[in-house]
């Protein structure tokens, strides 16, 4: 198994808590919300959506994925970091066995934060990663979080 990890840091105008409750917290119930022409719902089908839980997300018929299951592996509230894992479903196709995620949010001195998403690509075998499909993934991942730094911006006092 080879691994590819990429470290991105952005800007966001919103609280490190506010933006952690968001979208990592309660994105099962935000998202499907937020994007009802993409998610159809996020189900917790293990667990009760902290560390250890599992989570389906399932998607629209006018989207080109089916669905995704996320493993829960650290909810840190203390810290503001999530570390969870991508273990099934479209996007992992025959050449990755699984990615795993870390999404840490530190306070910036602007009242926002500094997002930091690390992402591992655990590769089947010696197959490459393509990347192409890296950075379209990466792409459609980041317009979720400007829906959801859109939505804390329109209502102050949601996950205040």
């Amino acid at each position: 198994m080879g691994v590819t990890s990429i470290t991105e840091e952005f800007p966001c105008p919103i609280a490190p808590a506010r933006i952690f409750q968001a979208l990592m917290v309660d994105s099962k119930n935000l998202i499907p919300k937020l994007l009802p022409k993409l998610i159809a719902s996020v189900d917790v089908i293990q667990g009760d959506g902290g560390a250890g839980s599992i989570e389906q997300v399932n998607f629209t018929k006018e989207s080109e994925i089916r669905y995704v299951k996320h493993r829960i592996d650290e909810l840190d509230h203390d810290n503001l970091v999530c570390k969870y894992s991508m273990i099934e479903g479209d996007p992992l196709g025959d050449k990755l066995e699984s990615i795993d995620y870390e999404a840490k949010f530190e306070a910036a001195n602007d009242g926002g934060c500094i997002c930091r998403i690390t992402s591992k690509y655990n590769t089947v075998g010696n197959c490459e990663v393509n990347e192409e499909e890296i950075k379209e993934g990466k792409e459609k991942a980041m317009g979720i979080y400007k829906v959801v730094e859109a939505y804390l911006l329109q209502n102050p006092h949601a996950y205040a």
